[in-house]
């Protein structure tokens, strides 16, 4: 099985330079002899930047759809409610006899336009999908810069501890950033879902703060739920005046 055909700056592509489409599932690790560890590195790294430029392209596909609809639906909008505006006025003025009641339909066809749009998500679809694809690939240009950074420094040398700590140090910068693509993949889905969740977003409550554990046998002078009194006071009374002597 031959190996998909990268070209820099572009989506992998197969042996017929089509852009492989379909959903972002995963592909199987590439198993390989690690006798040769720059070898093996440099395969891994051609497979990590391969699988991020095929994201990249998923989510660029995937946003010509979405902003094709999202804009025959816009001007479908805008078109209703000019010609539902200008309808009664022509009718208004003698100019067009009966227009008044298809300019009420027009504006009918003009918020089930806007109504479409707004239910499928598809303006908000093709702006995330946007977003996604410039994230994605702006991380992917701080890992070439810094997987070359690595490569030169031990090409330069000296080189840091021993080689096994060198492809320690590559293979984590290859994690992080299959992980951040994840997570920025995971996001955007995160988004996706909640445009498609029936009502309003649900409201984040505050925990209560924890209650304090109440002792069974409390000390003397405790009242339950209560401060403690002073152990040696008194009630206040209020003071009484003295009778007065007889006159």
């Amino acid at each position: 099985m031959s190996q998909p055909e990268m070209q820099p700056g572009g989506p992998a592509r197969g042996e017929g330079g089509e852009v492989p489409l379909g959903d972002l599932t995963g592909r199987p690790f590439p198993l390989g002899d690690w006798g040769e560890p720059a070898a093996r590195l440099d395969e891994l790294y051609r497979w990590v930047e391969a699988d991020a430029l095929r994201t990249v392209d998923w989510y660029l596909s995937d946003r010509v759809r979405k902003r094709r609809t999202a804009r025959l639906l816009r001007l479908g909008t805008a078109l209703g409610v000019v010609a539902g505006s200008a309808l009664p006025l022509l009718d208004l003025t003698g100019t067009l006899v009966r227009a008044a009641p298809w300019g009420y339909v027009s504006l009918l066809l003009a918020a089930a336009c806007l109504a479409c749009d707004r239910y499928f998500g598809l303006t908000a679809g093709w702006m995330r999908d946007v977003a996604t694809a410039q994230a994605v690939q702006r991380r992917l240009q701080a890992l070439q810069y810094d997987w070359a950074s690595e490569s030169v420094r031990e090409v330069l040398g000296p080189a840091e501890g021993t080689a096994s700590e060198a492809a320690e140090r590559c293979l984590g910068v290859l994690r992080r950033f299959s992980e951040d693509v994840s997570d920025l993949v995971r996001s955007e889905t995160a988004d996706w879902m909640t445009d498609f969740r029936p009502g309003p977003a649900p409201l984040r409550l505050h925990s209560a703060p924890p209650r304090a554990v109440t002792d069974a046998h409390p000390a003397p002078g405790v009242i339950q739920g209560r401060f403690p009194l002073p152990p040696a006071s008194r009630p206040n009374m209020p003071r009484q005046r003295p009778p007065e002597p007889p006159r």
